[in-house]
C-alpha cells in the first residue's frame, strides 16, 4: 500500500486510536525485582553506582518485598552479600546463609510473592569467580556440585524458583537432577542461558562485591560478538531441563531476545542489567533525558523484542507509573 491510498497517520491522530492499535503493552506482571540481602538489622545502605538501590538487611528487604507485592509485582530475585568469603564459596550453600535466611523470612511474611534465587558462587568466593578455581583456571566440572548444592539449599529454604547464572556447562542438568532426587521436582529453573561477558555489569559488581580478583569471565560467559552460539546455549539448557531461559544483558542484545523468541517456545526472560539502569539514571540526573519516559521506552523495547518477563531495577518505579 502506498500514499495516498494508505495514510498511517490516520491511526496516530489521537490517544484513543494509538491505544487501540498498540502492539506491545507493559504490565506489572512483566517485572521481576532484584534485591540485595546483607547481614545486620535496620540496614539500608545506598549503592552508589545504582541510584535508588540498596543493600538491605532482611527486615528492610521484607519491607521492600511487601511494597513490591502491593504494587502487583509478582516476583523478586535475591542476591546475597555474605559476611565472609572463602575459596569454595561455602556461604552460598550454607543452611544459615544470607540468601537462605532471606528466603525463609520473605516467604513467611509475604507468602504470595514468588521468590527466585540467583544461583552462583561469585559473591561468595574470595577470588570472585563463578565456580571452583584450580590455580587460575575455573574448573567447570568441579563447580557443578557446588552450584547444585546451592540450588538445593535455596529450595530447602523455601525458594519458589532457582536461577543459575554461573554459565558452567551442564549446570542445569546437575541442578535438575539434585532437586528431583530430594523431592523438589516442583521447583522450576530459570536459566541464564545466554549470559554475555558484558561491560554493562559494572555497577552490579560494585553492589554484589563480586568483581573477579584475577582475570575475567570470558572463558565461561559468552562473547558479545556471537549470536548463533546463543541458540546453542539455550537449546542445551532446554534439553537439560530449564523451564525459563534468560538473555543477559537485555538492551544491547535485543536481537538475541528476538532470535530466541523465534527459536525456543519456552518462556523467555531478559535482564535489564545494572549498567543499563545506571546510564539512564545518570543521564536523568544531568538533565539530558526524561528518565521516566526513557525507562518506559526501554522496558517496552525489551518486551517488544520478545521477552515474557523482565528482571529490572526499575520494577517498582515502572509499576507505580503503570498503576497510576
Amino acid at each position: 500500500m502506498l500514499f495516498p491510498d494508505y495514510r498511517p497517520r490516520r491511526m496516530r491522530q489521537n490517544t484513543a486510536f494509538r491505544k487501540m492499535i498498540r502492539e506491545t503493552v507493559l504490565t506489572v506482571n512483566d517485572f521481576i525485582l532484584p534485591l540485595f540481602a546483607i547481614d545486620g538489622k535496620g540496614v539500608k545502605n545506598p549503592i552508589d553506582a545504582m541510584p535508588g538501590q540498596y543493600h538491605l538487611s532482611i527486615d528492610n528487604l521484607v519491607n521492600t518485598a511487601r511494597q513490591a507485592f502491593d504494587l502487583g509485582i509478582p516476583a523478586i530475585i535475591l542476591f546475597g552479600i555474605p559476611a565472609k568469603k572463602d575459596p569454595l564459596g561455602t556461604q552460598a550453600y550454607a543452611k544459615d546463609g544470607i540468601v537462605q535466611r532471606a528466603v525463609k523470612t520473605v516467604k513467611d511474611k509475604v507468602p504470595d510473592l514468588a521468590v527466585i534465587t540467583d544461583v552462583c558462587l561469585c559473591q561468595y568466593t574470595d577470588h570472585g569467580h563463578c565456580g571452583f578455581v584450580e590455580g587460575h583456571r575455573v574448573d567447570n566440572d568441579a563447580s557443578l556440585d557446588l552450584l547444585a548444592r546451592t540450588a538445593l539449599s535455596h529450595a530447602r529454604a523455601g525458594a519458589d524458583m532457582v536461577a543459575p547464572s554461573d554459565m558452567m556447562d551442564g549446570r542445569v542438568a546437575e541442578i535438575r537432577n539434585l532437586l528431583d532426587e530430594h523431592d523438589y521436582s516442583q521447583i522450576p529453573i530459570m536459566s541464564y542461558a545466554a549470559k554475555y561477558c558484558s561491560s554493562y555489569y559494572g555497577p552490579f559488581r560494585q553492589a554484589a562485591h563480586s568483581a573477579p580478583q584475577f582475570g575475567d569471565r570470558r572463558t565461561y560467559q559468552m562473547d558479545p560478538a556471537n549470536s548463533r552460539e546463543a541458540i546453542r546455549e539455550a537449546a542445551m539448557d532446554v534439553e537439560e531441563g530449564a523451564d525459563i531461559i534468560m538473555v543477559k544483558p537485555a538492551l544491547a542484545y535485543l536481537d538475541i531476545i528476538c532470535r530466541l523468541r523465534d527459536e525456543i517456545d519456552l518462556p523467555l526472560a531478559a535482564y535489564n542489567v545494572s549498567g543499563e539502569f545506571s546510564m539512564i539514571k545518570a543521564a536523568e540526573k544531568m538533565g539530558w533525558i526524561d528518565g521516566q519516559k526513557v525507562m518506559m521506552e526501554t522496558l517496552t523495547a525489551i518486551k517488544r523484542a520478545g521477552a515474557d518477563m523482565i528482571l529490572t531495577y526499575f520494577a517498582m518505579d515502572a509499576a507505580a507509573l503503570i498503576n497510576a
